[in-house]
């Protein structure tokens, strides 16, 4: 039973009290961190995020001992990689030749292969108990679809699809990633508005620069005409644009979102599988992700992001949003960046738009677990001039069990704390993927300004995934 108290407006703010006096150990490191530094081994099967930490399936202590040195969690399974992989294979062989299959591949938590069907098979049963075939009822669809206002662009007089990231090439060109199945002609012009007008540049220049067939889906549109610039800045459709700072594997369990020019525009959701062969009915396409996150036609080729990383183009989906089910799919952008030898666009490059002189936005979108009874910290660092606006703003985006147990605090350059929200409720809501608050204050803006967010209560689960602050 959660303790009755009365829940602060947005709006309030604290007496004034020194920092020093909450002072806490460092935040520890996330799963995004922990697994960039956890070397792969052959006695190593995969990895996944639980309840905020990083889970590594391992098949002998020594690999045990190396994932707990590195700050992960081990867990004992039966297959290792290369017994996973090999099922894979004979798995593969079978499905091409099958029909009703959703999608195939290597699921790290079960430590098995699985396969998604829409109709009842046996195909797959000689091959034993490591590989599971799951009943499901949506198909994936590459996705096309009708003019939206936002940032669409059209292949030629086709249906509009979604900008994806920006790049340069080896000589400055600039670029930017989308599908592949928006990129199918060669030398098509491409537009900015619909009608044949507006033309920004052309895709797939020399009919080398899309695939979409099982290595991929992934297209190169070249912006060449007049006017036109790429910018890191993701439209993140009524929240503060989210600056590109890199690009980043997704791993299971991961938080991610992505924007495109279809309603819901902006929505977020969980990794639930990596490394899948879908069948999308014409294609099959091997090593894609698959989400939770709903997406509509006209999203593909759009950005998918964890934080402010870059991990994903936007594939496909079943368009008719299942909770806690696979609705999206995205191909991973690294792959797209490496193949065509592009340098993704980050937030050292252009700097348009350019921010109301009147008022700056900063943001982090570093990862940061939100642990019952542990407080996530996270941070940034204003330059701007001057004295902070009134109301000062600040977004937060993420995901928690319950609301109700979160205190959200502010911590200005000065020392002073401004309450955003303190704990307290009979009853649990989620989190909402992005929640914005506004706090009366009247200091100087620049310096660190530090976001905390206590959890107190027990058994909930949640991640800090970015925030920002409007001064």
């Amino acid at each position: 039973m959660k303790l009755a108290v009365i829940l602060l407006t947005a709006g309030l703010v604290a007496t004034p009290v020194s920092a020093a006096a909450y002072s806490e150990a460092a935040p520890p490191d996330t799963p995004q961190q922990i697994a960039a530094r956890l070397a792969d081994s052959p006695s190593q099967a995969g990895r996944w995020i639980d309840h905020g930490r990083l889970k590594v399936a391992v098949v002998d202590e020594a690999a045990a001992a190396k994932v707990r040195a590195a700050g992960a969690t081990p867990q004992y399974v039966e297959r290792d990689q290369q017994q996973l992989d090999h099922l894979l294979a004979q798995v593969d062989r079978i499905a091409r030749s099958q029909q009703g299959l959703q999608s195939w591949g290597i699921d790290p938590v079960t430590n098995s292969v699985v396969v998604k069907a829409r109709t009842t098979t046996n195909a797959f049963a000689t091959l034993g108990e490591g590989v599971r075939v799951v009943r499901v009822h949506s198909d994936f669809r590459q996705q096309s679809g009708e003019v939206n206002p936002g940032d669409p662009w059209w292949p030629g007089s086709e249906s509009n699809c979604s900008v994806g990231f920006p790049a340069t090439d080896a000589q400055g060109n600039k670029h930017f990633l989308t599908a592949g199945h928006c990129t199918n002609d060669a030398g098509q012009a491409a537009y900015g508005a619909s009608g044949q007008s507006n033309r920004l540049g052309t895709s797939n220049v020399g009919g080398t620069h899309s695939v979409n067939a099982r290595e991929g889906d992934m297209g190169v549109v070249a912006v060449t005409e007049p006017g036109w610039t790429i910018s890191p800045n993701v439209n993140t459709w009524g929240q503060p644009a989210v600056t590109v700072t890199g690009a980043a594997e997704a791993i299971v369990g991961d938080t991610v979102c992505h924007s495109g020019n279809t309603a819901p525009n902006w929505e977020c959701g969980t990794v639930t599988a990596i490394n899948q062969s879908i069948d999308y009915g014409s294609v099959v396409i091997d090593g894609l992700t698959t989400t939770t996150a709903c997406s509509e036609g006209g999203d593909s080729g759009g950005a998918w992001l964890r934080g402010n990383q870059a991990v994903g183009l936007h594939s496909g989906g079943n368009s008719t949003c299942s909770p806690n089910e696979d609705n999206s799919i995205f191909q991973p952008v690294t792959e797209a960046l490496a193949k065509w030898n592009l340098t993704l666009l980050t937030g050292s490059g252009d700097p348009d738009p350019d921010p109301d002189p009147g008022e700056r936005t900063y943001s982090n979108g570093t990862d940061y677990p939100i642990r019952d009874f542990q407080v996530a910290v996270s941070s940034v660092k204003a330059t701007v001039t001057g004295r902070t606006n009134s109301p000062v703003k600040v977004t937060v985006e993420g995901n928690h069990t319950c609301l109700e147990d979160l205190n959200i605090s502010l911590v200005s350059p000065s020392g002073r704390w401004y309450y955003l929200q303190r704990s307290g409720g009979l009853t649990c809501h989620p989190l909402p993927a992005s929640k914005t608050y506004s706090v009366t204050a009247d200091e100087a803006a620049a310096g660190t300004w530090t976001l905390r967010i206590g959890d107190n209560g027990y058994g909930d689960t949640g991640a800090l995934t970015n925030w920002s602050i409007t001064l």
